[in-house]
């Protein structure tokens, strides 16, 4: 529950108005976005990610795809997790070794990176790679599955990454050159992010924001019990711990409906 916001804790403390890309090492590193996608939602975040950059690009998929099909994908999903099955995947148009850091992008299934994920790192050496991931995800997953990396790959250093809801990829070409500022890899301005106020009781207002964002979502996400905020450029960013002890960020912009960023359980 409390892993998020350690993240967002250290992200904020890089935040500052301006901030400097971190130095060159001697000998320049290359960097590649290497992304699994179904639906085309993690390829728009993917195609961000290699536009600020500049970096190379290259996708992967399963040696026998996943159709495409939520229902379909799911029964499969749910076999192949259940009975142990990684799938193998299509040869890669990329040397992974020509490169030192890897920006990895995926889909989040079951709370963690889909399964041709699964079969890249079990194809693959990322010994010794810096690994940066992202995702695209229905509520959230992005620490569950960066701990999951971390745990595949031991002998890889994994950095903080960056998630996004599939309802809210458009916001990612933003989204992704503010937390490319905030990690020092690239030059520019961000705002000085403020720490949440201290959680506290849940008030109605509070309550009608969080139904308002969250109410139409399919799936349960608890009731909250208590909230933190703070106010952004952006308008107010809520914090709410719920009864089930998830953690779900709300936003709301000016003149905009209240909408959840994501959940983190």
């Amino acid at each position: 529950m409390k892993k998020m916001a350690l993240v967002l804790g250290a992200l904020a403390t890089l935040a500052s108005c301006t901030t400097k890309k971190q130095a060159e090492p001697e000998t320049a590193t290359k960097t590649l976005v290497l992304y699994y996608s179904q639906t085309n939602n993690t390829k728009q975040v993917a195609e961000a990610f290699q536009q600020k950059l500049g970096a190379d690009i290259a996708t992967f998929d399963a040696a026998t795809p996943y159709d495409g099909d939520f229902g379909a994908t799911i029964a499969r999903c749910q076999q192949e997790m259940g009975e142990g099955i990684v799938p193998e995947i299509s040869e890669l148009t990329c040397d992974i070794a020509a490169y030192d850091t890897i920006y990895l992008g995926y889909p989040v299934w079951f709370g963690t990176y889909a399964m041709p994920v699964a079969g890249l790192l079990k194809s693959v050496d990322l010994s010794g790679k810096v690994i940066v991931p992202f995702c695209t995800f229905g509520s959230g997953g992005l620490n569950t599955s960066s701990d999951n990396l971390k745990a595949a790959l031991p002998d890889a250093q994994i950095l903080p990454g960056y998630g996004v809801r599939t309802a809210r990829v458009a916001a990612a070409q933003a989204e992704v050159e503010e937390f490319l500022i905030r990690s020092g890899v690239i030059e520019g301005e961000v705002e000085a992010l403020a720490d949440f106020s201290e959680q506290q009781p849940v008030s109605d207002e509070e309550k009608a924001v969080f139904d308002a964002a969250c109410g139409s979502y399919s799936m349960p996400l608890g009731s909250p019990v208590t909230c933190g905020k703070r106010t952004r450029s952006a308008g107010t960013e809520y914090l709410y711990t719920c009864d089930n002890n998830a953690q779900i960020y709300v936003i709301v912009a000016e003149g905009a409906a209240p909408e959840f960023t994501q959940v983190v359980r």
